[in-house]
């Protein structure tokens, strides 16, 4: 009679684990897919393009090993129109406009600044 009891109770208990770890495991994937769908409508966001066109600008411009290109420029200034952004777009045509050197520093960090203040502002 004993053993039945302990029977009993152990299978009641494994039966408890089981819906327990059973919902924990279903509201886990129920935030993932949450997270899964947000991390996409950022990507597709202005602030997601704003890092895309910053990264590009980043590894296109700045690091380039002389003059740039024209088909990468030409990258960059769609990608910076398709940001549909009148502010770093006409910051963008300040920086090609440059004259000189000096100007061309003073141009990428003022567009520098803006695309972090563009993806700070869109958290």
């Amino acid at each position: 009679m004993k053993i039945k009891i302990a029977l009993i109770i152990g299978m009641g208990i494994l039966l408890i684990c089981s819906v327990f770890f059973a919902s924990k495991y279903f509201s886990a994937k129920k935030e993932i897919i949450g997270l899964k769908q947000e991390l996409s409508k950022n990507k597709d966001s202005g602030s997601g393009k704003v890092l895309t066109f910053g990264q590009l600008f980043i590894e296109d411009v700045l690091e380039a090993e002389g003059e740039v290109d024209f088909e990468t420029r030409l990258k960059l200034e769609n990608a910076v129109r398709d940001l549909n952004d009148e502010e770093l777009l006409n910051q963008w045509k300040l920086f090609i406009a440059s004259q000189d050197e000096a100007g061309a520093q003073k141009e990428v960090r003022n567009l520098l600044k803006m695309l972090i203040n563009k993806v700070g502002a869109e958290k």
